[in-house]
């Protein structure tokens, strides 16, 4: 048997081998004590966010606005988010996101190494990004606290800072952070927004295959989004359910079950929140004077308002419909005339000597003559005068002049204009003049001419309506079509409130004793420091007229008589205390509402004399987060017994004035109507025991209203809302101090016993100021011999 020899390797080769290895370690040396060094140069860079600010975590959310019933009509937001803590969270919801994007979270120190690895070869092997290896405590370090730049220094700071902040907040806290904070597309950020949104529910009550849906999201939120993708959203839910079903969170048919459902998502959540735009705007204005422009982003509160839903739609609609029958009578968006075709040319030759050289200018109306109707296009083409233009009937502002009729269409244009007719139009406020730009929101592009005009717009209104008692905003209306941020004209437009004004003159000539509702007054002609003001019927008087008949038929030199008793400063005075904020000028022509007042303040502060002389603030929420709003202190702006007498005085504005078109809503109704000079506005403020309803109407760019005034525009808004509400039956409270005697007509006297019939009426005094003499009874005098001219306001 043969020996076997042991041979010795090679010294050389062990050598070598022993210093490859000693080469290793110290590489590996260096290279742990350099990766030990960069993370202590960056974890000492003074310059590292303190991850202590995520300890007080105040995101940006949305404030949630309610009307008085509940029902959301309004946000306020930077981001559409809603906080929700920990425990609201259903623990299969937090299982989804983690099988999603993390699913060593409970186990890592925020950082998966394993998981970083594993990525590695994946996407080394796929040749492609293919998997992440961020954990969710990353996620939430890049979010809060770094730049997205992808550097080197980046990377090291978010593992420095991922590690702190696992030592600093608990597992449960960081996903609370996560889980607020992300972005879930389509502007919803945070898991309780995203189950509002897709769901329409709260997070709370998601089921699984809900859950998994949107834990699947986070990875690229826009692209998964089922409303933009449902297959690519079907397919990271089932990815998400397939990894519960892995890890033994839920078992394989349960993942089965909801991957084989469909995914129903609603429709677009809170459809109605354009319902009250102006009330969006009000909200804001108050919460920003209550807290500061800087917290409403942070704020994310539950704000119920005063805002009563029915009354709201009751109101608009009502303006709605008597803004288009003031358009009819104005011909907005209507023919004003027609010429036959043979006598375009010359028409076009007139209007070229009104149009400027260099064309239409923005804000001023222009007529001009149709020379083609494209029906096919729902396009007019126009000439203002050797300017050729086109006017698109589609749209926002059409919808107005065209309301569809009871079968829900509206006219063509064929139906509605002819070659030949005259109409007037003016350059569009949100749109560009020329065919070959792009049109303004809610416009038609133009396809006839090198220009773009419009139909010259119609009056705009406005509707408050509020709870005499409690003072609370029940509706209140901009504009025929009002738009969150827009001009809202109820607390915006400032405009003189004409003979609307007037009972604030009579309140402060009661008050200081000058008058009575059957103080004989003279109606005739005056100079008041060279200003000879005129009554409505121009050069008619009705000379001795008592003071009542006079608010009723809004006689203005009895209304100048008693400011000039008084004094302006008296009446602005009083104006201030009833609720006017608005400056006013202290001159005799206040006694003509020559100021300039807000719907809203006008609207309450004459709700005033409804509330018994008590003066308040206008309210508009109702509470916040639950919790009551208290209402301004209320203050005595006039003694109980002289609202008492002026609010009577002012029912025989519509017993038997210029509003009586309101008299079928009962005997208990009281208001005053205005029109300020050539029609510019015109108002109607009604008082029922109830409420205090203002209208207004009138153009943005005060214009004149040929033939219209307070009774014909606003009283009709008023009938429709008062009606609506069912007010009017019910007498005003009677305060002590307050006689009621009968009164001769024609002298304001005591009524004779032996007086005719239909010469007395009774009539209401605060006490100790009603008359003592008893008027003769030669001759029998009757309602139609008092006042016999016919005030149109």
């Amino acid at each position: 048997m043969a020996r076997i020899e042991h041979v010795r390797p090679p010294r050389r080769g062990l050598r070598l081998l022993r210093l490859l290895v000693l080469l290793g370690l110290v590489s590996a040396a260096i290279g742990v004590a350099s990766i030990a060094a960069v993370f202590w140069v960056y974890g000492r860079d003074k310059r590292l966010p303190d991850i202590q600010k995520l300890a007080d975590y105040t995101p940006k959310q949305v404030t949630v606005i309610l009307d008085s019933k509940g029902r959301r009509v309004g946000e306020l937001f930077d981001e559409r988010r809603t906080y929700v803590p920990y425990d609201k969270i259903p623990g299969f919801v937090v299982d989804c996101f983690i099988a999603a994007e993390d699913q060593a979270f409970w186990t890592h120190t925020g950082i998966d190494y394993v998981g970083m690895a594993r990525a590695f070869f994946v996407n080394l092997r796929s040749g492609k990004t293919k998997q992440g290896a961020s954990t969710i405590t990353q996620q939430v370090v890049k979010t809060f606290l770094l730049t997205p730049e992808r550097t080197f220094k980046r990377k090291i700071q978010e593992v420095i800072l991922a590690r702190r902040l696992e030592g600093s907040l608990t597992k449960q806290e960081i996903m609370t952070l996560y889980l607020n904070q992300i972005y879930f597309a389509h502007g919803r950020y945070g898991v309780q927004e995203a189950a509002r949104y897709y769901f329409g529910k709260d997070v709370e009550d998601l089921n699984l295959g809900e859950a998994a849906l949107l834990g699947g999201m986070p990875k690229s939120p826009e692209n998964i989004s089922p409303r933009k993708n449902p297959e690519r959203a079907k397919e990271r839910q089932t990815y998400v359910l397939n990894n519960l079903a892995a890890t033994g969170k839920i078992t394989r048919a349960e993942a089965k079950k909801w991957i084989d459902a469909p995914i129903q998502i609603v429709n677009e959540p809170f459809a109605d929140l354009g319902s009250a735009p102006e009330w969006v705007d009000l909200v804001r204005r108050e919460l920003v004077a209550e807290h500061g422009e800087d917290a409403i982003a942070t704020l994310g509160a539950e704000v119920r308002t005063t805002l009563e839903p029915k009354t709201q739609t009751l109101a608009h609609r009502a303006l709605q419909k008597a803004l288009r029958e003031v358009d009819r009578r104005q011909k907005v968006g209507l023919k004003i005339r027609h010429v036959e075709p043979s006598g375009v040319q010359a028409e076009i030759g007139r209007l070229r000597r009104h149009l400027p050289k260099s064309g239409p200018q923005a804000k001023q109306t222009y007529e001009a003559v149709v020379t083609a109707v494209h029906n096919d296009d729902a396009e007019l083409a126009v000439d203002l005068g050797g300017y050729q233009a086109a006017v698109a009937l589609a749209g926002e502002d059409d919808a107005r002049m065209n309301p569809p009729d009871a079968s829900g269409k509206g006219k063509s244009p064929a139906q509605r204009f002819a070659v030949g007719d005259v109409v007037r139009v003016m350059l569009p406020a949100r749109e560009s003049a020329s065919a070959g730009q792009e049109p303004g929101a809610g416009a038609v592009k133009i396809k006839h001419a090198e220009h773009r005009v419009a139909l010259a717009p119609g009056p705009e209104g406005a509707v408050v309506v509020i709870d005499v008692k409690t003072r609370k905003v029940r509706a209140l209306v901009g504009g025929y079509a009002s738009k969150i941020g827009g001009f809202n004209r109820a607390t915006m437009a400032k405009r003189q409130p004409g003979s609307s004004f007037k009972p604030f003159v009579f309140a402060a000539a009661v008050d200081a004793g000058k008058a009575t509702g059957a103080r004989l007054m003279n109606d005739a002609p005056a100079v008041y420091d060279l200003w000879k003001p005129k009554n409505y019927a121009r050069g008619s008087y009705e000379g001795p007229i008592l003071a009542r008949r006079a608010l009723a038929k809004s006689i203005n030199t009895v209304a100048i008589q008693l400011c000039h008793d008084v004094g302006p400063e008296a009446v602005v005075d009083l104006a201030h205390k009833m609720g006017i904020g608005s400056e006013l000028p202290r001159e005799m022509s206040i006694s003509l509402g020559s100021g300039e007042v807000t719907p809203l303040e006008h609207t309450n502060a004459l709700a005033t004399l409804a509330a018994g002389g008590t003066a308040a603030a206008p309210r508009f929420i109702e509470s916040i987060d639950g919790k009551a709003k208290a209402g301004a202190a209320a203050t005595e702006a006039l003694r109980p017994e002289v609202a008492y007498v002026v609010l009577d005085m002012m029912r025989s504005v519509v017993q038997e004035g210029t509003a009586t078109a309101a008299k079928p809503l009962g005997a208990y109704v009281a208001g005053k109507t205005g029109t300020s000079n050539d029609a510019r506005d015109t108002w109607f403020v009604g008082l029922t025991a109830d409420y205090a309803i203002g209208v207004w109407i009138g153009y943005d760019d005060p214009r004149e209203m040929k033939g219209e005034t307070g009774g014909k525009a606003a009283v009709p808004v008023f009938i429709e809302v008062a009606r609506g509400l069912g007010t009017g039956g019910a007498p005003f409270p009677r305060p002590d101090r307050v006689v009621e005697v009968a009164i001769d007509k024609a002298t304001g006297l005591l009524s004779s016993p032996e007086a005719a019939k239909g010469s007395s009426y009774n009539e209401v005094f605060v006490e100790g100021t009603a008359p003592t003499e008893v008027a003769p009874t030669d001759g029998e005098v009757t309602t139609d011999t008092v006042v016999t001219d016919e005030y149109q306001d």
